[in-house]
């Protein structure tokens, strides 16, 4: 599967700062990738609907991650993955009388379009859940002949038991843990399992439902945190720097990820840091496709809103806090992106040396982007209303928003 292009990113003078980020599993601050490569992994979508606001918030705060890294002279190594087999996705092509495959690459292929317009930066490896089906089945069977899991009625389940490790990343209690996992995805009322938190590995082959040669498991299809597994570990391996993703995967799928890699290597921690993006809401409720309260990248593009303006709706909110779209939201984006075309229109203005270090100090500090777009906010304010004599200041700002925000003035 490929991913989308990339879009360029200028060079800034000088070299920015290590990047402090919040984790989730230790409830504080650390510092990401201090090695010369910067390895992350980013859960992708499941393509039954467009690319909806809450995605993009989610994947703007991992471009920025990105963008910070690239700006301390790293190489990163990103991969993200498409869920393109999956319950969800079966049951909306059900519904609408259409091929699952057909709808996964349309709405795939309409993800690519938002990201590019958003000038969100491509992972190096784009991976549908369906071609790492060969890689998966034979860490299932590991699992299985390990001990780790076992079959139920046909099903393969991972014991949760079987990682010491398990809980540490959401650091949830037991009946938290129970609760969500009946709201997202899991089973816990199954009878039969050695735990309700226990996850599938491998489904058994249902009647009218794609299944795929699973070698010792029987046909079937693979369960969906072992996918990101699969995919983590043939591109990443083991302690790579992030795992990001929106705040509603903490559990179950990346606390079910981590132990399932951990299980299978013996090693721990899948990843030196878990970093969760907040929730966005409309209308007093998370956006989400089973309330259908959405609203649409694609749906603004085509009514004409400019997509930097799009992201810096996205930016105005600090990645992990949960907020609500508005017009208003989009109004003031509009608004601060005709101030800062203007100011950067002029042919001089006043000194811009400190607005680089001030944008990246703030991006550097848990990828503050409200402070950020404060910074460039006070540079515009003085342009407009005393202006400079330095020729190249304009020009530092346009490319400092550009490298760091991802916004093309």
């Amino acid at each position: 599967m490929h991913a989308w292009p990339a879009s360029d990113v200028p060079a800034l003078p000088g070299k920015g700062r290590d990047l402090r980020i919040h984790d989730t599993a230790t409830g504080g601050p650390v510092t990401v990738a201090p090695g010369p490569v910067a390895r992350i992994y980013v859960c992708g979508i499941t393509p039954y609907d467009a690319t909806h606001l809450g995605h993009a918030a989610t994947y703007n705060a991992f471009d920025l991650v990105q963008r910070v890294w690239l700006d301390t002279k790293r190489q990163i190594q990103y991969v993200q993955n498409v869920t393109d087999i999956d319950d969800p996705l079966l049951e909306r092509a059900a519904r609408d009388g259409e091929d699952w495959t057909g709808l996964a690459e349309r709405e795939t292929a309409l993800f690519r379009e938002d990201m590019t317009a958003l000038r969100m930066l491509p992972p190096q490896h784009y991976i549908g859940a369906v071609e790492a089906i060969p890689g998966i089945v034979p860490l299932v069977e590991r699992l299985c002949d390990s001990g780790a899991a076992y079959v139920l009625d046909g099903d393969v389940y991972f014991s949760v038991e079987a990682d010491p490790h398990f809980g540490e990343v959401s650091g949830l209690d037991a009946e938290t843990m129970r609760l969500l996992s009946a709201e997202r995805g899991g089973d816990p009322e199954r009878p039969g399992k050695k735990n309700p938190l226990d996850p599938m590995l491998w489904m058994a082959a249902r009647e009218g439902e794609p299944s795929w040669d699973g070698g010792s498991l029987g046909r079937g299809r693979p369960g969906w945190h072992i996918e990101c597994v699969a995919i983590a570990l043939d591109h990443l391996g083991m302690g790579f720097d992030v795992q990001g993703g929106g705040s509603d995967l903490a559990f179950p799928h990346h606390e079910m990820g981590a132990s399932h890699a951990q299980a299978l290597t013996g090693e721990h921690p899948f990843a030196k840091a878990y970093v969760h993006a907040g929730m966005v809401g409309l209308d007093g409720a998370k956006m989400s496709k089973s309330k259908g309260n959405l609203v649409f990248v694609s749906t603004l593009r085509r009514d004409g809103v400019d997509p930097a303006a799009i992201r810096l709706s996205l930016l105005a909110h600090h990645y992990r806090a949960d907020w609500e779209w508005t017009d208003q939201v989009l109004e003031t984006a509009v608004a601060r992106l005709e101030r800062w075309r203007a100011a950067v229109s002029r042919p001089d203005g006043p000194s811009a040396a400190s607005l680089v270090e001030e944008v990246r100090e703030a991006l550097s500090d848990d990828l503050d982007a409200p402070a950020a777009l404060a910074a460039v906010d006070r540079w515009a304010a003085l342009q407009e209303a005393t202006g400079g004599t330095d020729e190249g200041a304009p020009g530092v700002v346009s490319r400092t928003v550009d490298a760091l925000l991802g916004v093309a003035l």
